[in-house]
């Protein structure tokens, strides 16, 4: 079975997306000591992930580690709190790097597209495969930024257990919240790092309060600090009563040593650790374990990733109290017995290979060659190729069992989200089981439902702009471009304006359009223009209106007519999507045939609002009647319905709603009065008003228009020494002021 085991390497400098330009491949034979993968950049990885130096550690854990001896864990938290230097530490510790990365030279594992790179920040989440102490941790870094939370979320959906990471001098941050309450939805148990410890102003006490205070959660306090900020020099163990004091001529931090806690030496910190240990309700590591399973508390590490100080200890404590696969318990496992189940997270485009799927394996076995069921797409594909994903390496493996994370190659059409069995008999068995038990439990679903995993809620984007191609020539490449780009980043829509017949961008915010037009430079070789960047607003209405029409045509020696009469009212609730109803008078008879037409011609419609070309929301619709011809198409039921909403959202009073972020602002004292007085001409509502250490926390909410270009203005204000951080929190209704200006600058006439 070695023999089939191949090892690929990758310059992270000439590498994007997983885009795979060298590949250097070695067969690993009996004689596996001889084995060397070569990787530029002065980055030294062992010979094969796992290997250090002629110590062969875990090559048949490589294969099939034991489910109880697996961890798939994520590390998240707010941007720049120090998750990918704690990842590039894990890495080191483990022995599968023979470096340090660093994030300010641009030289770690998990950061290697060319964006990340440069801005020092994680864009795309990276999956990396380890083993620590005998245990296999299939790790994912994530992105802290706001544009990236869907990222964070898709990779959430396939994890059993996470590191929340904090800045010990900052504590809980906007976008810790953000990632938190992902967790919580997908119940997901937490251990709490506080990094930083070496930082000014960092507190242990303020961090582990802002915990207990705004995340509304208990933290279980496993160490405490010895030292802060400059004085910082090793933590305590509270279970054990011991000191951990790292070697302060050590570079790497590998030398550290365990000394006990003697009332002679250490008589407060042995009354401090005492008192914490007193507080832990349960004392044993299996009890510890059990309230971290069932989030009733969360064990509370702290170190500084940058400084080497307190990462294995949290390697530990991720073996020892966060879950193994078969801890988790998914209902649906019932259903497939044995057979696979897997659920695709997410999609990468390599230009050499194709798409690569990530998949996390729930039940069952993959082997490449294989004929897999997509139940999502409803087709059968075939993998080729089985890796193991070590970020900027893959190793080629026979076969992989349930509890991993795997990396397929040849699969087209499998995109975020879906589910896959192996075959469609099996699917069906599945169904069947499924129905049992729901009969059992009086659940009405439909198979398909039962079937389903739950995928990843994608995001509704805020922000959109024309794009163009160099020349027309090329716009074949550019929608080529696009389209797999779409497949990897589900967050990003394209459409094409009705009107001009321009291809129009939709994301996130400003970075994550500005990053999509730069990978398309570097890696499709497009020179692309963007137009300005516009805040993609909504619309609704604000009292009820009937409407009917007539849509009457021949087409050939066939006649199409239909008559509508309908009613669009507003929604006292908030709904992207139209609510859709339909009156006693309309039979059962007619809806039968025309239903999906019907529905069809309503979702067209509200696509276009009449006053700015954007999308309707929060309107209830109603048929009242519906004449049909016979013979008439479906497509002319549709164009009829979709005219009458049109004719009726004219005559209704419309309003435009515009999305309101969530603003957190972090400045020093001396800088708030600027800050305050720029928000309040940003038609800013200031909410309260922080204390955080030295600092003023700002929150409170800003239209999304006002804050374009935000970070230049507030670094100009605070002279580089505030920050600030964006979430969208709903839409709202403009005032009749600023509609009105609005309109009037959409149409030209200011």
């Amino acid at each position: 079975m070695l023999s089939n085991l191949r090892i690929f390497a990758v310059n992270p400098r000439k590498i994007s997306s997983l885009h795979i330009n060298n590949m250097y491949c070695s067969r690993i034979t009996s004689s596996l000591k001889r084995i060397k993968t070569h990787v530029p950049l002065g980055r030294n990885y062992s010979s094969l992930p796992g290997l250090i130096g002629n110590d062969i550690k875990s090559l048949h854990s490589i294969i099939s580690p034991p489910v109880a001896k697996i961890r798939n864990i994520g590390i998240m938290a707010h941007i720049d709190a120090g998750k990918t230097t704690t990842t590039e530490r894990i890495l080191y510790y483990s022995g599968y790097t023979r470096s340090l990365g660093d994030v300010d030279d641009g030289d770690t594992v998990t950061d290697f597209m060319a964006q990340e790179r440069e801005r020092g920040i994680t864009i795309q989440s990276a999956a990396v495969t380890f083993d620590w102490k005998g245990y296999r941790v299939n790790l994912i870094d994530t992105p802290g930024h706001v544009d990236f939370t869907l990222e964070v979320e898709r990779c959430l959906r396939v994890l059993d257990g996470a590191v929340a990471v904090f800045d010990a001098s900052a504590g809980v941050e906007a976008q810790t919240l953000t990632v938190w309450r992902q967790a919580d939805k997908h119940q997901i148990p937490r251990i709490c790092f506080l990094n930083k410890m070496d930082k000014t102003g960092a507190s242990f006490n303020y961090a582990v309060e802002s915990i207990r205070e705004k995340l509304k959660a208990k933290p279980l306090l496993l160490q405490l600090p010895i030292g802060e900020a400059k004085n910082f020099k090793g933590v305590v163990d509270v279970v054990r009563k011991e000191k951990l004091l790292w070697n302060s001529n050590s570079d790497d931090g590998k030398d550290f040593e365990r000394k006990p806690l003697l009332e002679m030496s250490d008589p407060e910190l042995l009354k401090e650790t005492t008192e914490a240990r007193n507080a832990l309700i349960e004392q044993l590591q299996t009890a510890i374990h059990r309230v971290t399973l069932a989030r009733m508390a969360v064990p509370v590490l702290c170190g500084s990733a940058l400084k080497n100080k307190g990462v294995q200890p949290l390697l530990d404590a991720v073996t020892m109290y966060l879950p193994s696969p078969e801890e988790r318990n998914y209902e649906f496992l019932q259903w497939y017995k044995d057979d696979l189940c897997a659920l695709a997270f997410k999609v990468l485009h390599d230009k050499q290979r194709g798409p690569l799927v990530f998949m996390r394996i729930y039940s069952g076995m993959i082997k490449p060659q294989s004929a897999i069921h997509n139940i999502n797409g409803n087709c059968t594909e075939r993998i080729s190729r089985l890796l193991l994903p070590f970020a900027d390496q893959h190793v080629e493996i026979p076969s992989l069992t349930a509890g991993n994370i795997a990396l397929t190659v040849g699969l087209k059409h499998t995109a975020t989200g879906d589910t896959i069995v192996s075959s469609k008999s099996s699917a069906l068995a599945a169904a069947r089981r499924a129905g049992r038990e729901g009969e059992k439990k009086h659940e009405q679903n439909s198979e398909a439902e039962r079937l389903l995993l739950a995928g990843v809620e994608i995001p509704e984007p805020v922000f959109f702009c024309t794009i163009e191609p160099p020349s027309v020539a090329k716009q074949p490449d550019l929608d080529h471009a696009l389209k797999c780009l779409q497949r990897e980043d589900p967050s990003l829509k394209v459409k094409l304006d009705p009107d001009s017949g321009q291809t129009v961008l939709c994301g996130m915010g400003e970075l994550h359009i500005e990053i999509i037009h730069d990978r398309i430079k570097r890696e499709y070789g497009l020179e692309t223009y963007l137009g300005p960047l516009q805040v993609a607003y909504r619309e609704t209405i604000l009292n009820p209106v009937r409407a009917t029409d007539t849509l009457d045509r021949t087409l050939g020696d066939k006649r199409h007519l239909v008559t509508v009469e309908l009613e669009v009212k507003p929604m006292e609730t908030s709904s992207v999507t139209p609510v859709i109803e339909y009156a006693e008078s309309v039979s059962e008879d007619i809806l039968k045939g025309s239903r999906e037409a019907i529905e069809n011609g309503i979702h067209s419609a509200c696509l276009q609002g009449p006053l700015l070309g954007s999308p309707v929301q929060d309107v209830a619709i109603t048929l009242h009647s519906l004449i049909i011809h016979p013979g008439t198409s479906s497509t002319m039921i549709s164009a009829c319905v979709s005219r009458c909403i049109q004719k009726a959202l004219k005559k209704a009073d419309n309003q435009v709603l515009e999305p309101l972020m969530n603003l957190e602002v972090t400045v020093t004292r001396d800088y708030l009065s600027p800050v305050l007085a720029d928000l309040a001409q940003r038609r800013g509502n200031i909410q309260e008003i922080q204390t955080r250490q030295d600092n003023r926390v700002v929150i409170g909410f800003v239209p999304l228009a006002e804050i374009m270009g935000y970070s230049t203005v507030l670094r100009t204000l605070t002279s580089g020494s505030a920050t600030f951080a964006l979430e969208l929190s709903n839409y709202q209704a403009m005032n009749p002021q600023d509609q009105s200006t609005l309109l009037s600058r959409r149409s030209g006439l200011t």
